[in-house]
């Protein structure tokens, strides 16, 4: 019989390594591309991706325009001199003659291209264009030379902002002091520009320069650290959510099992029934256990594109199942709801759990026999799980206290968990609705009264035990 299983990669398992290419037929537009880059794709046979093209081209462009530029640089260098005496005779004024400004700052323009890749090769480029501008160009008068002066060494400056900007600061401090002992010893070599009125403003445009560029990289950093730090914060709070989520999952199930194995070892020889009954709770809770594991860990590995489970998640709704739980481990528990109000999934999944681990408690260390959990469903969901066992002690928390702790303080809500005066142990949780809905709040007497409704560290009584349509579910399990 021929094999229907599918083709597998180099290690038999998962999807075959080089995966075929979909032929492209006319007419027809592939999914997720561009419709009007179909053709494109038809003829060439390759996908053409825009942002693709755009940073290779793009980046190729100011590659070869970069060293292009630089290139040029020695025939810029033998033309200035040139080009400078060329509008000497022209009046007084023919030093503004634009084309004699066009190749000196072209030497010091074209290095700029390198600044984004190589600031400090760039910064170095325009600082010996610019010097050796001013040092060999003779021609025209003062006025002339210190318009090209200032210009060209403007850009120098600018350019140690970019190095001051991308470096660090003892790199680019050390640049700007090359920079500016350039800018002091020019005017004197050129002798047609005042070195003694341009000092100060040489001082000044490096230091601004490098004081902007060094505040632009210590922004960035402080940007970069705060992005770190909140990405780790994401991460943590990531991982305590999953620690916390897989705690309260797994510690009910494993009490649960741990207990029904020993009444099982107990009784196996002389009650083979109830030995049967502890092996079936077993099975029935790893069942159940291992379900909501790999619901969990399918939302974890589930990508951002993909599809949510479909599985629903625990709520009130299915407190029940946790009361037979408890009862199988030997725990009688009295369920009293209060109210039919909906609740947002998250609440309900943090009141789920907080009765979950209350009742875990109770199993594995009050040592009683029966305990009571109150819901109330009102402007709050109050959980509230109550034992007449051993109590303990408030600084004795557990993870499964944190747990519940961190469950309610996330949703806004607010946490007690502590011994009673006279015996026990009281957990209690206010976890607030926030998105009310119009005509849900129970009417007549499925609203239980003020004092019908456990309240901060008070204990409801068997008086205080609605009756009639008051009550809108109690469960005893024996």
């Amino acid at each position: 019989m021929k094999s229907t299983l599918p083709k597998t990669g180099a290690r038999g398992v998962g999807p075959p390594a080089t995966p075929p290419r979909r032929a492209l037929s006319r007419g027809r537009t592939p999914v997720g591309r561009c419709p009007h880059r179909a053709w494109l794709d038809t003829v060439c046979g390759v996908e053409a991706t825009a942002r693709i093209w755009s940073r290779t081209a793009l980046s190729a462009v100011r590659t070869v325009l970069a060293w292009a530029g630089v290139a040029v640089l020695p025939l810029l260098w033998a033309l200035a001199p040139v080009v400078a005496t060329s509008g000497g005779g022209v009046g007084v004024m023919g030093w503004w003659l634009p084309e004699r400004y066009l190749v000196p700052l072209l030497i010091v323009a074209l290095p700029a291209a390198l600044l984004r890749r190589r600031p400090l090769t760039g910064l170095g480029l325009m600082l010996l264009g610019a010097t050796m501008t001013s040092a060999t160009v003779h021609a025209g008068d003062h006025g002339y030379h210190s318009i090209l002066f200032n210009v060209q060494f403007l850009a120098v400056d600018a350019a140690l902002g970019v190095v001051a900007a991308n470096r660090s600061r003892r790199v680019s401090g050390l640049a700007a002091v090359v920079v500016l002992v350039t800018q002091l010893l020019v005017p004197f070599v050129n002798g047609k520009v005042e070195g003694a009125d341009q000092a100060p403003l040489s001082v000044l445009t490096v230091v601004t320069a490098w004081m902007v560029g060094n505040s632009m990289r210590t922004r960035r950093d402080h940007a970069a650290a705060l992005r770190a730090h909140a990405a780790a914060e994401a991460v943590t709070a990531e991982r305590l959510r999953i620690a916390r989520e897989l705690h309260d999952m797994v510690a009910h199930s494993i009490g649960v099992i741990a207990i029904q194995a020993g009444v099982g070892a107990r009784v196996i020889d002389t009650q083979p029934a109830q030995a049967r009954a502890a092996l079936a709770t077993i099975e029935a809770t790893s069942r159940d256990t291992l379900a909501e594991l790999r619901r969990t860990l399918g939302a974890l590995r589930r990508g951002a594109g993909e599809a949510a489970s479909l599985d629903p998640t625990p709520g009130l709704a299915d407190l029940d199942r946790l009361v037979a739980a408890a009862a199988d481990a030997g725990v009688r528990v009295e369920l009293r709801r209060y109210g039919d109000r909906p609740v947002p999934p998250e609440v309900g999944l943090a009141a789920f759990r907080i009765v979950q681990e209350g009742l875990t408690n109770v199993v594995r260390h009050a040592g009683v026999d029966a305990c009571r959990v109150t819901v109330s469903c009102a402007d709050e969901v109050t959980v509230e799980v109550i034992d007449d066992g051993r109590g303990g002690s408030v600084g004795g928390e557990g993870h499964g206290l944190i747990g519940m702790r961190e469950r309610a303080l996330a949703l806004g809500g607010d946490f007690r968990a502590g011994p009673r005066p006279e015996s026990g142990f009281r957990v209690t949780a206010r976890l607030p609705v926030r998105t009310p809905i119009d005509g849900d709040r129970p009417s007549g007497g499925a609203q239980p009264a003020d004092d019908d409704r456990p309240a901060g560290g008070d204990q409801p009584t068997d008086g205080d035990r609605p009756v009639g349509g008051d009550q809108l579910g109690a469960v005893v399990r024996p």
